[in-house]
């Protein structure tokens, strides 16, 4: 196939330029068709983040673009690493990731057990449950913001129903306390389906003898869970929560709709102070410096979690 096509280049090109072509390998075509593309993603990519390393080091402020930039050294990452507001922001991040990674992969893993089962409907309710995941965050943030009203939202008409506490009394959003549980219901909510779907990979891939065996020693049901179905699972489960691990450490989308990091700075993650600092104090060269130390922070995060995950 490959040679076809380097012989067809060949018949429209120059003859000095064609009998290159023809000398061409089937490996050498293949880069030769491909190199635009890493050229491409080696622009997007791997230029912002060495330009972004450049900044961390300078006092660089992109709404003063025309002043000299001055070397730092390391004065920023010294003011980042010491800002109290920074560590502050760090914890309701971890805070978010523990609890959305430790909801979703529950009730995802359950979900794709479930599905697993393979019961009488089961292709119409993975569909349904697939719906959040399809849906754009914009929409989800407004569409929650809507169901968290307390004068004519739909959650605090349900709480009511079921506490007896007034509707109007839950304001999830302006609360200090329920404001966090709020982005995490959503967030849960959307991206459940996502470690559903890989967990039931996991579980399809289980060959069917090795529960034929364990039928045949007599294991029960709860011990073929224990021995065989999450052992196997393990590493799809482990590959889920590294994906949603990295996802939600960079949460900015639904933090911003949902509360913008109120009230007050209770719901303010890592993401948002880092937004605040490079748009709206412009201070160019230490959001870069912060965005540095993100980077690092989900990179080794990243590669420890894959390296047990592989165990």
């Amino acid at each position: 196939m490959l040679n076809r096509t380097a012989e067809n280049v060949a018949r429209a090109t120059p003859e000095p330029l064609a009998r290159k072509v023809r000398g061409i390998s089937d490996k050498g075509l293949a880069w030769l068709f491909i190199s635009p593309t890493i050229l491409l993603l080696l622009a997007i990519n791997i230029f912002p983040l060495f330009w972004a390393i450049y900044l961390s080091f300078t006092n660089y402020r992109a709404n003063r673009p025309n002043e000299v930039v001055k070397n730092l050294g390391f004065a920023n990452y010294k003011r980042i690493l010491g800002d109290q507001d920074v560590w502050i922001a760090m914890q309701t991040t971890a805070h978010f990731v523990f609890w959305t990674i430790l909801l979703q992969t529950l009730i995802g893993f359950t979900l794709a057990w479930l599905i697993d089962r393979k019961f009488r409907g089961h292709a119409f309710w993975t569909t349904i449950i697939l719906v959040p995941m399809m849906l754009s965050p914009a929409v989800v943030g407004n569409f929650w913001r809507f169901l968290y009203e307390p004068q004519i939202g739909l959650f605090s008409y349900v709480i009511s129903f079921v506490s007896g506490i007034p509707p109007t009394s839950i304001q999830m959003l302006s609360n200090v306390e329920l404001a966090p549980w709020s982005i995490i219901i959503v967030d849960t909510w959307m991206w459940t389906p996502y470690v559903m779907l890989i967990c039931l990979a996991g579980l399809r891939s289980i060959p069917e003898y090795i529960y034929e065996a364990a039928e045949v020693d007599r294991a029960s049901n709860w011990r073929q869970f224990w021995s065989i179905t999450l052992p196997m699972a393990l590493p799809f489960i482990m590959l889920a929560v590294l994906f949603r691990g990295i996802e939600n450490f960079k949460m900015f989308d639904m933090v911003n709709l949902l509360t913008g990091g109120g009230p007050g700075s209770t719901t303010e993650v890592a993401s948002i102070t880092l937004k605040r600092q490079a748009f709206e104090s412009w201070r160019t060269g230490y959001s870069s410096a912060f965005a540095i130390i993100l980077f690092v922070a989900v990179f080794g995060l990243a590669t420890s979690t894959s390296r047990r995950s592989t165990r």
